[in-house]
């Protein structure tokens, strides 16, 4: 298989980049780094900013104040820019973009037309992703997840030090999205380069990225392991758009909340005193006989289920791998988590 010589990973680090478009802010003062060889995702929802985070990376939108820089050289700032085909960055696009009246082969080698042994190279890449077989194919006889490989082997063939990915899962059924994104992730922790993918979903963030970067509006929210934001998450909207959360109120001592569920136990790191907004995972919980709730949904997902109900004015989700208990039955809720993390009531 091919592998990249470990001086071609190169590190990224955005320095109090700010961006517009006809004149109104997109992104603000962003302050990030990835580290060489690292897989980041850039989470968030439609809009907050993400598809342009990647275009100031890779020089198609210029920054109207701070600094991109590539290693130690910088490639982005106010005066001045380094053209996008000097950076030594691949980009994969939602739908592919593959040249509809070009081989497989020939996309593949439209970049490096110039180079020596393109054949030899585009060869490579092909057997890197699987599809050797299919060089002299035409992009529409391939699937969607076949095209999404050669376009990944297209961004790759000339040998970039930083690859972008844009929403590349996200025209995919999603059978196929979870198996292709397996092997792409496989793929590029094989050759070793720097990636930054960018996905409004949480599932594929977490799986995707060694660390992820949660955007909102024009800003990063917070960065860190995936387990990190689920377990320890900055804020309640943080909380709330990382997984399933219940939010309730509680009033906090700094080791302990009390709660419609009984006093829990609170993170180090959440050690705050007085109203409280308590982070409770539907997977904290669990279902036991008593009458202070009524379920009132059920949502079955084979390997597990969510349990909706009413339990002391608030709204409940209850996350088990089997139950009983039915829609309209009366339960109670204990809580089986180590600890949780809360937030100032006024935040």
């Amino acid at each position: 298989m091919m592998s990249l010589a470990s001086d071609a990973r190169t590190a990224v680090t955005l320095r109090g980049v700010s961006a517009a478009y006809d004149g109104g802010p997109v992104l603000r003062e962003i302050d990030l780094h990835v580290a060489a060889g690292e897989i980041l995702s850039l989470l968030g929802p439609s809009g907050c900013g993400k598809t342009t985070l990647l275009r100031v990376i890779a020089g198609l939108h210029p920054v109207e104040a701070g600094t991109i820089e590539f290693g130690d050289r910088i490639v982005s700032s106010p005066g001045g820019s380094v053209a996008p085909e000097h950076r030594r960055v691949g980009m994969v696009f939602q739908d592919g973009a593959l040249f509809p009246h070009l081989t497989v082969a020939e996309n593949v080698g439209f970049g490096i037309s110039r180079e020596p042994n393109v054949g030899a190279r585009v060869g490579e890449v092909l057997d890197l992703v699987g599809l050797a077989d299919l060089a002299d194919r035409r992009p529409a006889t391939l699937s969607g997840g076949q095209q999404q490989r050669v376009a990944l082997a297209r961004a790759l063939a000339p040998r970039p030090s930083i690859l972008l990915l844009d929403e590349p899962f996200s025209a995919l059924d999603s059978g196929l999205r979870v198996q292709l994104r397996r092997e792409v992730r496989r793929i590029l922790v094989h050759v070793g380069i720097t990636v930054i993918t960018v996905t409004h979903d949480q599932d594929e963030a977490f799986s995707f990225g060694d660390r992820v970067a949660v955007m909102r509006d024009g800003v990063i929210a917070q960065v860190g392991r995936p387990d990190e934001l689920y377990e320890r998450p900055n804020d309640c909207w943080v909380a709330n758009f990382v997984g399933d959360a219940n939010l309730v109120r509680g009033t906090a001592n700094g080791r302990a909340a009390t709660t419609l569920f009984g006093p829990l136990p609170l993170d180090p790191g959440s050690a705050i005193t007085g109203d409280a907004w308590v982070l409770v995972r539907p997977e904290q919980l669990r279902l036991v006989a008593g009458s202070r709730a009524i379920i009132e949904a059920v949502e079955y997902f084979g390997h597990d289920a969510i349990y909706s109900l009413s339990l002391g004015g608030e709204r409940i989700e209850v996350r088990v791998a089997g139950s009983d208990f039915d829609v309209g039955d009366r339960v109670d809720v204990a809580f089986v988590g180590s600890s949780v993390a809360a937030f100032p009531a006024a935040g």
